[in-house]
């Protein structure tokens, strides 16, 4: 059987719905720490089972019988690797012949620090003696894509990435590259740093919502701390703040720009672009039909 812990989640939740169009439901394992989320699922035929990364009473029964697992990463930020850790060793019991675990891009060279939680997760993957692939996926297209309106409204948004680049796919591209490494065989341990064929940087992504939406939006750089302040006095977190600011500061030393082609070859085309995203974001098209009507 082929398994998926965060089933219930939006990247889990797309690889589950990719493996139904090419194996039986009752071949699928959706792995979740509130069935009731994901009871639809079950009314087609996928095995529900509870599972929390924290409690690990819950993991070994939960694995029992599982041939394939697909890892998806754990959403705590400091508390990754023991989550993971939890998961492994289950795993190990179980008997499980393929770990696939959800990494991140160039896991072993960035300094981010969410990027050492993932090495510290590969590392004690590799030491469980278990056939694995890591999949080190990108950021997500949505992440840029999904919450503009307010940017929009105010004609600016912030951030400490400089002129760095993204090389980001869509979330459904990683979920199909994911359903591709559970159902193909011929595994031997391989890493895929997986990431769009082209890459932007955040100054590119505000010229082509100008465009789009027919009103100025501009990206404005700040330094790391004023940002960290910015984020703050918004009411954001101070560690959802801190990693923000990690992850633009990433973006800024080239940690999340990719040349690799892993990504097209495991889905088998190419990746969703920028432009394809936008064209297909709401707020995009509403407010360039706006625009539209204002033109004499």
């Amino acid at each position: 059987m082929l398994a998926v812990t965060g089933a219930s989640g939006r990247l889990g939740r797309l690889i589950i719905e990719g493996l139904l169009k090419q194996r039986p439901a009752a071949d699928i394992v959706a792995l979740v720490r509130t069935p009731y989320k994901v009871r639809d699922l079950a009314a087609r035929g996928v095995h529900v089972r509870r599972t929390d990364y924290a409690i690990p009473e819950t993991l070994e029964w939960s694995l029992s019988g599982i041939d394939r697992l697909l890892l998806v990463s754990s959403s705590q930020i400091g508390k990754l690797h023991q989550h993971h850790r939890n998961v492994i060793c289950a795993a190990k019991r179980a008997r499980v012949r393929l770990l696939a675990y959800t990494s991140i891009l160039h896991a072993d060279t960035s300094r981010m620090s969410i990027a050492a939680e993932h090495a510290a997760t590969e590392a004690e993957i590799r030491s469980s003696g278990l056939r694995f692939v890591f999949l080190r996926n990108g950021c997500y297209l949505e992440n840029r894509t999904e919450n503009l309106a307010a940017p929009l409204e105010r004609g600016v948004f912030h951030g400490a990435a400089g002129t760095g680049r993204i090389a980001a796919a869509a979330r459904a591209d990683y979920a199909d590259a994911a359903v591709a490494v559970l159902t193909r065989g011929g595994h031997d341990n391989p890493i895929y740093e997986l990431a769009g064929d082209g890459s932007f940087s955040l100054d590119e992504l505000a010229g082509k919502v100008s465009a789009r939406a027919g009103r100025l939006l501009r990206y404005c750089n700040l330094p790391a701390k004023e940002y960290r302040e910015l984020l703050l006095l918004s009411g954001m977190p101070a560690p959802l703040a801190q990693a923000t600011i990690d992850l633009d500061l990433g973006i800024a030393r080239g940690e999340l720009e990719s040349s690799s082609r892993d990504l097209h070859e495991l889905i088998g085309r190419e990746p969703q672009t920028l432009d394809q995203a936008l064209a297909g974001t709401a707020v995009c098209a509403r407010a360039g039909a706006i625009a539209a009507t204002r033109i004499p």
